[in-house]
């Protein structure tokens, strides 16, 4: 393979839908053909290859990767030397202990099933807690009680562990999908360029996301008290409207203020208000 194509991992299972999402969003199109482990990739001088997160994060510190996406957790669980690029904040979980209700962690030596051997012996330590780790490969929360004391798994909502009768004890993390870049590309003056691209599209639909254009018709007399009210990213735009009946006023603000900023917008004067979808934030 051409040295100067950006190896890319891309994550197999349930991260995937996520991920591509994003790429495409981001005006980057994944074609699965016959050969469904290598996507074609729209972006000129980049291959992408599907894995496993955890084998992403283990590529990319083996250098055959370039730039992958995987969960935090897989690269603290494998102990790897990787530059996390972007958390993308997509498919968030925690990493927890859990245990019947009865269950008393301080009560002697007890047995702990776990895809994280790693994360959880740290724990262990941490606590002073006396633990014999099972190693698990996959359904970890169907151990307890007649082949584990206690688990350590990953939850998003915690209902997988409750429907099995488990309680959360401890957060150990948490965890979502990051963009890492593997150290030794980042050395490479054509390859750091190409990464910052990606990561720059990447983080532009992102910032759309959490944001949305807001716009009002503003009489002249109240443009500054409008403005006051608006936390846009910088200072808003203002155009004059056809007869010089005032102005449009818009500014792109964060999506979670809309309940609390469309009333003020309303009181501080501001009348046919408008809100759009954004698609990309570059800055």
């Amino acid at each position: 393979m051409d040295a100067s194509i950006i190896r890319l991992g891309l994550p197999k299972g349930r991260m995937q839908e996520e991920v591509a999402r994003l790429l495409h969003d981001a005006g980057i199109r994944l074609t699965l053909g016959r050969r469904g482990y290598r996507p074609q990739i729209s972006l000129e001088g980049f291959d992408a290859k599907l894995l496993k997160p955890q084998n992403v994060a283990e590529m990319l510190h083996h250098g055959s990767r370039d730039l992958g996406f995987a969960g935090a957790d897989w690269v603290a669980e494998l102990g790897l030397d990787l530059v996390e690029l972007l958390d993308t904040e997509l498919d968030p979980v925690r990493i927890v202990a859990a245990a019947s209700p009865s269950f008393d962690l301080r009560a002697g030596r007890f047995r702990v099933a776990t895809e994280y051997p790693t994360l959880t012996a740290a724990w262990l330590a941490a606590e002073g807690l006396d633990a014999d780790i099972v190693r698990t490969y996959g359904a970890t929360e169907v151990f307890p009680p007649e082949d584990a004391d206690c688990v350590v798994d990953n939850t998003a909502t915690g209902e997988t562990l409750r429907a099995n009768g488990l309680d959360i004890l401890a957060t150990l993390m948490r965890s979502s999908t990051r963009l890492y870049a593997a150290p030794r590309a980042l050395e490479d003056p054509p390859k750091r360029r190409a990464i910052e691209h990606f990561t720059l599209l990447c983080r532009s639909v992102l910032d759309a996301r959490r944001r949305v254009m807001i716009e009002a018709n503003v009489p002249a007399d109240r443009l500054e008290a409008v403005v006051a009210v608006l936390p846009g990213m910088g200072e808003p735009t203002v155009a004059s409207l056809a007869g010089g009946g005032g102005f449009a006023v818009k500014a792109a603000v964060p999506r979670a203020d809309l309940p609390r900023l469309i009333p003020k917008i309303k009181e501080a004067g501001g009348s046919d208000i408008v809100v759009f979808q954004l698609a990309q934030i570059v800055p």
